[in-house]
């Protein structure tokens, strides 16, 4: 049974201007032009890419990036490999006698995205109690850990 994970922005290892940062490696690794993405809908002019990030992880303008059609197009590309728990979940149907019945699924780790899983996933992020929280569960490990054990984003110590 996998493990649930832990947030790094949730247990307070790292800030959100870095984890926006994490994601944004992983959507620039399937595509994603973030500076193309920046000056088309935040701002025409260009500050940099850590002064984007500064610039969004502010006041809640973060979701701009995270509902962006495009990013979570890039970030859930269809096909890539990227592992991810999904949770437990009971759930209702009708059976073919016209029997309720109560189904119980267990969790599981998914290993594989399906085309399109990204319009999934933005209704799923718009209905969580916090967007960040719910797209950081699919980080990769090697990601996660090194967030958990460090604080930061790769580039040393947070001051």
């Amino acid at each position: 049974m996998p493990t649930p994970r832990i947030c790094p922005i949730k247990n307070g290892n790292m800030s959100r201007r870095e984890m926006l940062r994490l994601l944004l490696n992983l959507a620039e690794f399937n595509g994603f032009e973030f500076r193309r993405w920046f000056l088309a809908h935040v701002q025409p002019a260009w500050p940099g890419t850590e002064e984007a990030l500064t610039l969004l992880s502010r006041e809640g303008r973060y979701y701009t990036l995270l509902f962006s059609h495009g990013f979570a197009s890039s970030f859930w590309r269809s096909g890539s490999q990227i592992s991810f728990a999904v949770p437990s979940s009971t759930y209702f149907r009708v059976n073919g006698q016209g029997e309720v019945l109560e189904v119980t699924r267990k969790p599981f780790t998914r290993r594989t995205v399906k085309k399109d899983v990204w319009k999934y996933h933005l209704s799923q992020m718009a209905i969580a109690e916090d967007p960040l929280e719910y797209i950081c569960r699919f980080l990769p490990k090697r990601d996660e850990v090194r967030a958990a054990r460090t604080g930061t984003d790769g580039a040393g110590p947070t001051a």
